[in-house]
């Protein structure tokens, strides 16, 4: 996560110009898209997740308001993501105030002992963000992905005492001395999360944006930490690689190195020692900034490697006068243009509550307060702490309209820029997600004669409208599929998805 303000102008004008070279045209007044199996990636699809930091650490010291997000955001019932990126926080120098931002201040796992006169680990001091990650890791169940990651490495194992970043923003913050230290702090931490919380770990990434100038110390609002691509990034790699080796947790995987934009993540994976890129199991790129999508999503095909989306967001709308499907429909077109252009094998939020409701406050500091909902904003949900509540936006549902049905085991099938599709040979359905940005009502014809058998019928599930008076996941009438074709109408400013059973190939 960075400065929202270095990214807004990025987004519009990556939206603006979003196109798809070798797909049908998107979807408008009598457009048809050809949905081909053969076109389907030839990598499993993971699922949809969402970080847990900040937001399960502001939450977590509530059971009411961590099983409540359990439940929206990991059931089958709620969103159904499965995906939990549990961040292993450096802590910062307990005598720094600097972090106002009231989710953001997340505890490190090592205290300094007076008694012992040396650092020592407190498996309790991030009791709020395991305790939503363990009713996450329940509500999801069998499909249940954990990854654990680190902004930070502890204030005193960096070059500035300070676990928000370095003095000089471009500067390296890790000390040189520390490698071995950082790693061994990180693959502790998983170690005691397998074996002593129980819950399986299936990858680690030690670093998150660190090529960037993004951190420097004493920020408001997070931990952050610098890290030159090439020479530094594969010795922070390659030190975590040799204490995994050694440890309870071989079964792990590394991840790296989580780049604000896919750009610099081709930049970096290109700039990796062959020993660190021996080491890494799966790339993980930020699509913030989209420049190099395309680019990199074609690496990920042709080197056949394991590849998640694994943090974005955006405070911003699509849609004119769309009301509160602005943000929904905003979103539905971001995912659509990360799943077509980089055919990513997994997607996931940055994090799901953004914003926080509360007359005290947390730990001195103010809260954000209620969305503006006809707006853009971050998250797809606000944490009421006075009420005990989590309010939901439409933002949320249509979120909903993909990672409910486009599940883990399927396959993406690249469309068009307003529509996406995924089949799952094994269950036999195919499942098409469409956004709708106009407020006109549009004609949508999906062809599927390239599929040997297709089911009689579609379900039709479609958001739109406001959460007082508008449709959420709202369950319409089948349409009937002749002849391999669908003909529907997007209501205006909709998300609609189609799931058809009965297909293969």
């Amino acid at each position: 996560m960075k400065s929202r303000y270095k990214r807004m102008l990025a987004y519009a004008l990556c939206l603006g110009s979003f196109s798809m070279t070798g797909c049908a045209p998107a979807a408008s007044a009598g457009s048809k898209i050809r949905i081909d199996p053969a076109d389907a990636d030839n990598r499993i699809f993971e699922g949809w997740g969402t970080s847990l930091c900040w937001w399960a650490n502001r939450v977590g010291y509530s059971d009411t308001l961590a099983q409540q997000s359990a439940d929206l955001f990991f059931s089958p019932n709620g969103l159904g993501m499965n995906i939990m990126r549990y961040n292993i926080g450096g802590g910062d120098d307990p005598t720094h105030t600097h972090i106002t931002r009231t989710d953001s201040a997340i505890p490190g796992w090592l205290v300094w002992d007076k008694a012992q006169q040396r650092y020592v680990y407190d498996y309790d001091a991030d009791q709020r963000q395991i305790n939503v990650m363990q009713r996450a890791v329940k509500a999801a169940g069998d499909e249940a992905i954990v990854e654990v990651f680190s902004n930070s490495p502890p204030y005193f194992m960096t070059v500035s005492g300070c676990s928000s970043g370095s003095a000089n923003a471009m500067d390296n913050n890790l000390r040189e001395d520390c490698y071995d230290d950082f790693a061994q702090y990180l693959v502790h931490v998983t170690d005691y999360i397998q074996h002593e919380l129980g819950i399986r770990v299936a990858s680690l990434s030690p670093m998150n944006e660190p090529d960037t100038d993004y951190w420097h110390a004493n920020s408001w609002k997070q931990e952050g930490c610098h890290l030159d691509a090439g020479a530094v990034q594969s010795a922070v790699i390659e030190a975590t690689a040799k204490e995994l080796a050694g440890s309870r947790s071989t079964n792990v995987i590394i991840a790296a190195s989580d780049e604000t934009s896919p750009e610099k993540q081709l930049a970096e994976y290109h700039a990796y020692t062959p020993e660190a890129l021996a080491a890494i199991g799966r790339i993980n790129t930020h699509s913030y900034i989209e420049q190099g999508l395309e680019e990199l999503g074609a690496l990920a095909r042709e080197k056949d490697f394991a590849f998640w989306m694994s943090e974005v967001d955006g405070g911003d709308v699509a849609g004119k006068n769309a009301g509160e499907m602005g943000a929904a429909l905003w979103l539905g077109r971001k995912i659509i243009s990360d799943m077509n252009k980089l055919m990513p094998t997994a997607w996931v939020t940055w994090q799901v509550i953004d914003n926080h409701i509360s007359k005290d406050g947390f730990a001195g500091n103010k809260d954000s307060g209620m969305v503006d909902l006809n707006g853009g904003y971050w998250g797809f949900a606000v944490a009421d702490h006075d009420r005990q509540d989590v309010v939901l936006t439409q933002k949320y549902y249509g979120m909903g309209q993909f990672s409910r049905y486009i599940r883990p085991g399927s396959r993406i099938v690249r469309c068009s820029d307003s529509v996406i599709a995924a089949y799952d040979e094994a269950q036999g359905t195919l499942s098409v997600v469409a956004v709708n940005e106009d407020a006109d009502e549009q004609a949508l014809t999906l062809d599927l004669s390239a599929f040997g058998k297709v089911g009689a019928q579609a379900k039709v599930i479609r958001t739109s409208g406001s959460m007082k008076d508008g449709e959420h996941w709202a369950e319409l009438a089948p349409i009937a599929v002749k002849d391999g074709v669908l003909v529907a109408a997007l209501k205006g400013h909709s998300i609609t998805t189609f799931v058809i059973e009965g297909i293969a190939k």
